[in-house]
């Protein structure tokens, strides 16, 4: 079976992670490499495992999670249906059976808000994984003069934290945003159709979503 150690020492995955971080790099977006990937490879993983779901379920999660966003290699837009079409014949090339292709190439083309859907159990962990990445460690901007509205929410996200109540089936994210930067209004105003996608996929996975942000339950 193909494993995600064996995901991560497949050259041309690993060069287009690299690139496709560069290149979003020049257009102003925020990180998308190693620390991304490798964050969202063991939410994704961590969700079906605590979720009881079967191993190699969460395996394929975490395979997902690493690959997703090779799509950007190509462009920014559309690049969760970009990276399905690159990371179908990689993943064939490198033995994986049809049946666990199609699960991960479904989740990867199903990532993004703007067309996504929680349409199979790896790909609601992938859209959790995804979304809750959310840190300044993240903004590449050296200059805060500078930041837009995405820079700025980013920034003032001090800490990110996915919580799996596996007794009472619950998802809740957990941030802590200093509100001197970012008001809490302000990242609802960025970020409101990832946390509707969230709780899509969430209910899918047959869980409640729960945002809680310093301290405070909102959803």
């Amino acid at each position: 079976m193909v494993t995600l150690e064996d995901i991560k020492k497949n050259a041309v995955i690993d060069s287009f992670i690299q690139k496709g971080n560069q290149y979003l790099g020049v257009l102003g977006y925020t990180e998308h490499s190693y620390r991304h990937v490798n964050l969202v490879s063991s939410i994704g993983k961590n969700i079906l495992e605590r979720l009881e779901h079967p191993p190699r379920q969460a395996e394929l999660a975490a395979i997902a999670g690493y690959v997703h966003d090779i799509g950007n290699v190509i462009s920014r837009n559309d690049h969760g249906i970009s990276g399905a079409v690159i990371a179908y014949p990689i993943l064939l090339q490198m033995g994986m059976p049809p049946d666990e292709i199609a699960t991960v190439i479904s989740a990867i083309a199903n990532h993004e808000e703007q067309y996504g859907h929680a349409v199979n159990d790896v790909a609601a962990a992938l859209i959790v994984a995804d979304k809750s990445d959310v840190h300044r460690s993240r903004v590449r901007n050296p200059d805060f003069a500078t930041f837009d509205i995405h820079d700025r929410v980013n920034y003032a996200v001090e800490h990110s934290f996915i919580w799996v109540a596996t007794d009472r089936r619950a998802i809740t994210m957990e941030l802590t945003i200093d509100i001197e930067i970012c008001p809490v209004m302000e990242y609802f105003e960025i970020f409101l159709s990832r946390m509707i996608m969230c709780r899509r996929a969430a209910t899918f996975l047959k869980c409640n979503f729960e945002l809680v942000v310093n301290g405070a339950k909102l959803l």
